[in-house]
């Protein structure tokens, strides 16, 4: 039977299911897989943190049991099970999820390789500081208010949210017929772009790049183009390709071993590692001799590698079939107005702005009715206290308050609040210092009432709020970039993911060549004995060393005038007492060569020349422009005679001057016009005449008249002269003295005041010094002590460091 109001109605079952699945839809949709585009918060990630707000879970208070925050979250606002709260709980806390966490845990909140959490019984967790300041202002009508699910308490539509939360820390979430999957950012770049946008609202995407350059993940790595990051800030779609970080390192067996350091986003590490692990198995990785995960709460896999297998062509493969490579597929998908909708980057932060312009606003209303209301009170006092014998005369004369409230009310000009503050006033409140203290609260809420007002009667000054709360929030919080950009393989360069940094290379007696950071080594007063320089294997000891940079390229001269040519991060790295890696495993060298000089370039510039010297004074002068057709086998440089050898090379610019230095203390200077441009197989003309027997040119110079040459002798003494004691020579004389002294020179160099020299010694010993300890002597005196040798040590060569910041050491 049916009432009177129910009726029976025929419908299609297509029809029913149709509205019913629309309604289950918007009801996911809505209510729980998406964020806002305000608070970049799901429904179940707000109603946890606010529950924990107002339980007073802040971060300088003790954790409290997860269970308490799941309960408190269940019993007043979300209607779903405990292991969604729990769930949504523990990701806010994970530091390799969230880029700036919400959650400060406490136990066994899962790993990155994929353990779950202790159950929410174990564990303990608070909100961080970051996550309090989404909810600062909560309790001042900056958001709306809705009935939870019974409607026995209220709950947050959206919190006011100080930090771009949702592009800081990203989102993800499958609805049904939609999903977002949102990147997090660094907050020092979202904050320029915000900013940008507010001083100029008709920027565009590609201004909005320059600031923002593209996603931050917590996990580091590298993105490898930009192609993607383009195409998802222009459309609010793109895929981002992210590779993790590793790199080699040298063992001491000559071995090498690729070190992991950082995985892409969302890899699973013990899924990585299995995969490594497998390929090994497969001979896929056949250069593998071992596999170690030694990470802790930072990532470290070891790869060791077998004897002479290169790591870049292992991490090459290991990115091609691992997810040490891998893909983020982006879709800038969010509610906007409870409504869902894709969009640019601009667009998701112009709801940031217009939200936080709203929760301004609000607020400033807020504060303003508080501070008025206040000021009406003490308008009211001001007015008892000029004629207080007559109020407390009326006061006295009263039966009871309601007649007290009345006559005062009927004598003065008060409201019914006010009358009622002012009967409620103590007696004290009377004195004179408390009179003071009303006039002058009075006067400070005059102040705050006429800013407030200026902020909602003008825009601008309202937005300089926004910048400034949020620039002010961005100082306390700001964090360095993890996530490197690099161009994608098509664009690839190695230069791109090598840093550009100074080093120095060395060249040992015996053949082996090492790339070392200037920072392994310590900068320390002229004298002191140095630190270990590149051990003493087998009464090995360094021939040559150069200071380069790494995206440099580096010329190879030997001794029997053949050029090689390689990029300076070509040359493999060691540490500072390492023993190196033999040059004829890096250099496609002929049987008996060895290294006379190095120079470096940046480009091969028609601009510039090469003057090449030999050991019997014999130079040469040819185009730099000659080289750049290097090949990996070597090019003819110079043609050299049988008992004659390669000693050193300069860069010229046609107009320099040069100045040779023999072993036997004696130079020449002369112009670089007296020699004529050569070809590269070409012997050269004479540039000095050596007289002594036994003497052999040490060492070739450019004269430049803001440096000084400083000279070095194998017994450790030297000096530093001005160019204006070598007068100019024709080519081919036999010089000037240079160094009295009873010693051999063993180098020289042309150096300015604030430079910094490496000396290396025959037993490896290694001293960095500043060049103004040297002090500036005459041509033929004798010089000072530059570094105390061990008893039959000797100084076996010394070089310029080039922009390197002192760091004073102790000696020795």
């Amino acid at each position: 039977m049916y009432t009177d109001k129910e009726r029976l109605e025929a419908r299609s079952i297509t029809e029913i299911m149709e509205t019913a699945y629309i309604d289950y839809s918007m009801s996911v949709i809505v209510s729980r897989a998406l964020p806002d585009a305000r608070d970049g918060l799901k429904p179940v990630q707000r109603r946890i943190l606010y529950a924990m707000n107002q339980i007073g879970l802040a971060h300088n208070r003790p954790h409290k049991k997860c269970a308490a925050v799941v309960g408190e979250v269940l019993g007043k606002y979300h209607p779903h099970g405990d292991q969604s709260v729990y769930d949504a709980l523990v990701r806010m806390g994970q530091r390799w999820v969230m880029r700036y966490p919400l959650i400060d845990p406490q136990g066994n909140f899962g790993s990155v390789d994929g353990d779950p959490p202790a159950a929410y019984r174990y564990t303990e967790s608070r909100l961080t500081a970051i996550a309090e300041e989404l909810m600062r202002d909560i309790d001042k009508d900056t958001v709306d208010f809705v009935p939870n699910y019974n409607e026995e308490t209220v709950e947050p539509s959206v919190v006011p949210c100080g930090l771009p939360n949702l592009l800081m820390n990203g989102s993800t979430g499958i609805a049904v017929g939609m999903t977002t999957n949102i990147p997090p950012h660094n907050l020092t770049e979202l904050t320029a772009a915000i900013n940008l946008i507010i001083e100029n609202p008709n920027c565009s995407i590609d201004d909005i790049m320059e600031v923002l350059p593209g996603p931050d993940f917590p996990t580091g790595g590298t993105i490898g183009g930009r192609a993607g990051i383009d195409q998802y800030m222009r459309t609010g779609r793109g895929i981002v390709r992210i590779k993790g970080t590793a790199h080699t390192e040298e063992l001491k067996n000559g071995k090498e071993q690729i070190v992991i350091t950082e995985i892409p986003y969302n890899v699973n590490r013990a899924n990585l590692v299995v995969k490594i692990a497998d390929l090994v198995h497969d001979k896929v990785l056949d250069e593998v001799s071992d596999l170690r995960d030694e990470s802790d709460e930072n990532t470290r896999i070891v790869i060791e590698l077998k004897r002479g297998e290169p790591g870049r062509v292992v991490i090459n493969k290991i990115a091609k079939h691992t997810p040490f490579e891998s893909s983020f597929g982006v879709i800038l998908l969010a509610l906007d107005s409870r409504r869902p909708k894709q969009m640019n980057i601009k667009e998701m932060l112009e709801c940031f702005i217009e939200h936080r312009r709203d929760v301004i606003y609000r607020r400033t209303q807020y504060l303003l009715k508080k501070a008025e209301d206040r000021a009406h009170i003490l308008e009211g006092y001001k007015i008892a206290l000029m004629n207080l014998d007559d109020f407390v005369k009326i006061i006295r004369a009263s039966k009871n308050r309601e007649e007290a409230k009345e006559r005062i009310m009927e004598k003065y000009p008060l409201t019914e609040r006010q009358t009622n503050a002012i009967l409620d006033l103590r007696l004290y409140q009377l004195t004179g210092m408390e009179r003071e203290k009303i006039e002058e609260e009075y006067r400070e809420l005059m102040k705050l009432i006429e800013y407030l007002k200026s902020i909602i009667d003008n825009e601008s000054i309202l937005l300089g709020v926004i910048r400034e709360e949020l620039n002010t929030l961005t100082e306390k919080f700001e964090n360095p970039r993890r996530t490197q950009l690099i161009p994608a393989e098509g664009e690839f360069r190695m230069e791109d993911v090598i840093a550009n940094e100074g080093c120095i290379i060395t060249v040992s007696h015996k053949g082996f060549v090492k790339r070392t950071p200037v920072s392994s080594y310590r900068s320390q007063k002229r004298g002191g004995k140095g630190v270990i320089g590149t051990g003493q294997h087998d009464e090995d000891f360094v021939e040559h060393l150069f200071t380069a940079s790494t995206h440099d390229y580096i010329m190879f001269f030997m001794n029997n005038g053949r050029v090689y040519v390689e990029k300076v991060y070509e040359i493999p790295e060691g540490t500072r007492i390492s023993k190196g890696r033999s040059i004829v495993n890096v250099l496609q060298m002929q049987k008996d060569e060895k290294i006379a000089s190095m120079i470096c370039i940046k480009e091969f510039a028609e601009t510039q020349h090469l003057v090449m010297c030999t050991k019997k004074g014999i130079v040469k002068k040819t185009n730099l422009a000659e080289y750049q057709n290097y090949r990996k086998g070597g090019t003819i440089g110079i043609k050299i005679d049988e008992d004659d050898e390669l000693i050193g090379s300069k860069l010229t610019n046609g107009d320099n001057e040069l100045v040779l230095v023999t072993r036997e203390g004696m130079s020449i200077r002369f112009p670089e016009t007296d020699l004529r441009d050569q070809g590269r197989a070409t012997r050269g003309v004479k540039g000095v005449t050596l007289k002594k027997e036994g003497d052999c040119v040490k060492a070739i110079e450019v004269v430049d008249q803001n440096t000084t040459l400083l000279i070095a002798g194998e017994n450790g003494i030297g000096k530093r002269t001005e160019y204006s004691e070598y007068r100019t020579q024709s080519r081919g004389g036999s010089g000037i003295i240079a160094l009295k002294t009873a010693s051999k020179v063993a180098g020289a160099l042309s150096v300015h005041e604030d430079d910094e020299v490496m000396m290396f010694t025959v037993g490896g010993q290694a001293v960095r010094s500043p060049v103004k300890g040297v002090r500036v002597i005459g041509r033929s005196t004798q010089g000072v002590r530059l570094i105390n040798l061990a008893k039959d040590d000797t100084l076996v060569g010394i070089c310029r460091v080039v922009e390197v910041e002192d760091e004073e050491a102790e000696e020795g």
